[in-house]
C-alpha cells in the first residue's frame, strides 16, 4: 500500500470521469501527483479496452502513482439501492483493491433521510470488514441527501465505535450544503480521512446535482474559502493528503496535460495559501 503524507496530491477519478484510465493516469502526471482514486468506470473501462489487472498495475508503476480512494460505495445502507450511475458495491471495491491497492473506502449516501444509529450500525459493518484489508472507510456528506453535513456524518462516524470509521471533505458539498466553520472545528483530526478541494460561484449555476457533476471550479478560483478551510483541517490534527474533485466540462474539452497542469497550479496555490 502506498503511503501518502499531508503534502502529497491525489487526482480524484471524478475530474476525469469522461476519460480512460490511461489518460487519469496521464493527467495526475502532468499535475505531478502522487496518486489517483479509482471509479468503477475507469477500472471497468480499462478491462473494456483489453488491460488485465497486472497490466494496470504497470501502468500505474510507470507513471509512479499509488490508488488512494476506492470511490463510492452507495447500497452501504441494506435496502438502500445503488442510483445507475453508481454500479461498484462494497465487495466490487475489494476486488480492485486487491488487484490495485488502495488506502480507504469511500461511501455516499444517496437516501433521504435516515437515523444516526441505523447509518452507524451499516458502516460499523463496512469498517470490519474494510479493516481486514487495512483500509480506512470514509463517509461522504452530501447536501441533497439524508447526510448532509459534516455535524450528521460524525455522529454517525463516532457511533460507529470503529477506529477506521471518517470523514471525506469535500469544499464543494461544504459550500453549497449547511456544513459551518463551527461543525468543521468540531471534527477530531483523525476522523478526517481524505481531502477533495474544489471550489464554485457564490451563486449556484443551477440544479445542484447538475452543477456538482459538470461546473465545478478549480479550488481557489471560486467563492468558497477554500484555503480557510485546508488551515482548520490541518489545526485539527488532519494527515491526509489533498485531494482535488473537480466535475468540469471546461477541464473536460482539455488534454489531460493541460488539464493536469491546471489542476495541480490550482491546488498547490491553495495549499500555499492555507499555510
Amino acid at each position: 500500500m502506498i503511503c501518502l503524507e499531508p503534502d502529497d496530491l491525489v487526482l480524484h477519478a471524478g475530474t476525469c470521469q469522461h476519460r480512460t484510465f490511461l489518460e487519469l493516469c496521464e493527467t495526475a502526471v502532468a499535475g505531478a501527483f502522487k496518486a489517483i482514486t479509482i471509479y468503477p468506470t475507469h477500472y471497468r473501462g480499462a478491462h473494456a479496452e483489453g488491460l488485465s489487472d497486472a497490466d494496470m498495475r504497470q501502468v500505474l508503476a510507470d507513471h509512479g502513482l499509488g490508488v488512494a480512494d476506492l470511490d463510492a460505495v452507495s447500497d452501504w445502507v441494506p435496502g438502500e439501492a445503488a442510483p445507475p450511475a453508481f454500479q461498484g458495491g462494497e465487495t466490487f471495491f475489494y476486488g480492485v483493491h486487491d488487484a490495485l491497492g488502495g488506502t480507504s473506502l469511500n461511501l455516499a449516501y444517496m437516501g433521504g433521510p435516515i437515523e444516526v444509529a441505523r447509518a452507524a450500525d451499516a458502516m460499523a459493518g463496512v469498517c470490519e470488514r474494510a479493516a481486514e484489508r487495512d483500509l480506512l472507510v470514509t463517509l461522504e456528506y452530501l447536501p441533497w441527501c439524508g447526510i448532509p453535513d459534516a455535524a450528521t456524518a460524525l455522529a454517525i462516524v463516532e457511533k460507529t465505535g470503529c477506529t477506521n470509521a471518517t470523514l471525506m471533505f469535500d469544499a464543494w458539498h461544504t459550500y453549497r450544503g449547511s456544513t459551518d466553520e463551527a461543525q468543521l472545528r468540531a471534527v477530531p483530526g483523525a476522523r478526517w480521512g481524505s481531502i477533495q478541494l474544489d471550489d464554485a460561484p457564490a451563486t449556484p449555476s443551477g440544479e445542484l446535482i447538475a452543477e456538482t457533476l459538470s461546473a465545478r471550479l478549480l479550488p481557489g478560483e471560486g467563492d468558497a474559502p477554500v484555503a480557510e478551510w485546508l488551515r482548520i483541517l490541518r489545526e485539527s490534527g488532519c494527515a491526509a493528503p489533498v485531494g482535488v474533485e473537480v466535475f468540469s466540462k471546461e477541464l473536460d474539452a482539455l488534454s489531460p496535460k493541460q488539464a493536469g497542469e491546471r489542476l495541480g497550479g490550482a491546488t498547490r496555490a491553495v495549499i500555499a495559501a492555507a499555510r
